[in-house]
């Protein structure tokens, strides 16, 4: 058996979830990525493989449960197991707006992707980590996950569900040896930051940098994960104080 852990990662053609493909592919994981546009996620493929780690990516939706089985069944029967999960891919929805504005079809799409996709994925990969008694999921969640902040409409709401999830799996998880945690990336320089702050005047995070700290957390057994929040702003300031 393989002794490389196979990451899976959901929105993994641009943004923060193309850094995390890179990152980790550095680190010489198997990696199981996918995203609904096929273009991009060709294009990302190929810089895996580049890099020479192994990868199987899908076109896939993962706010529906066909393509997550799918997808998962894809990855299961290539590489034979998934080690850590990342459920990154998620939709900002219109540009800021008050929610006394917001379109009613918007504000229930944005909270079905967001949120399905992680209850989703996490659903069907749950049942081999637990054969294995050993696996790792992460959430992502943003700070307007626990603070409302005005325009943020859906989004923000979404990831008040999504922080809901994370402890409600947590909880339910302890002590099986799997764990399932959340990471809030804060503002990063990506399309959906110029989405919700398309007038930012101030700096943002280089995605790249961010991805660093996902590496730790899902390749270091020292840490504890389960139930915990972790704040990838924190890290880099860390890191930074100390140099």
């Amino acid at each position: 058996m393989d002794k490389k852990p196979v990451v899976m990662i959901t929105g993994a053609s641009k943004g923060l979830g193309r850094a995390l493909v890179l990152a980790l592919a550095k680190e010489g994981v198997r990696l199981a990525i996918c995203a609904r546009g096929e273009m991009m996620l060709r294009k990302i493929e190929k810089e895996v493989l580049a890099l020479g780690a192994e990868v199987i990516a899908v076109e896939a939706d993962v706010s529906d449960i066909r393509d997550v089985n799918r997808f998962v069944s894809i990855v299961e029967e290539g590489f034979g197991r998934v080690d850590v999960l990342i459920n990154n891919a998620s939709i900002f929805g219109p540009g800021p707006a008050l929610l006394s504005d917001y379109p009613e079809h918007d504000f229930a799409e944005v909270l079905r992707v967001n949120t399905v996709n992680p209850f989703l994925v996490t659903k069907r990969v749950l049942p081999g980590m637990l054969i294995r008694n050993k696996g790792r999921i992460f959430n992502l969640t943003s700070e307007a996950g626990r603070t409302g902040f005005a325009e943020w409409g859906a989004y923000g709401i979404s990831k008040f569900a999504v922080e809901g999830l994370t402890q409600t799996w947590a909880d339910e998880l302890q002590d099986t040896g799997v764990t399932v945690s959340m990471v809030d990336p804060g503002e990063m320089d990506t399309e959906m930051h110029k989405v919700a702050v398309p007038e930012c005047d101030y700096e943002l995070e280089d995605p790249n940098e961010v991805a660093k700290i996902f590496v730790t957390l899902a390749l270091d057994d020292s840490i504890e994960l389960n139930g915990k929040r972790f704040e990838a702003q924190s890290f880099l300031q860390g890191k930074r104080d100390e140099q």
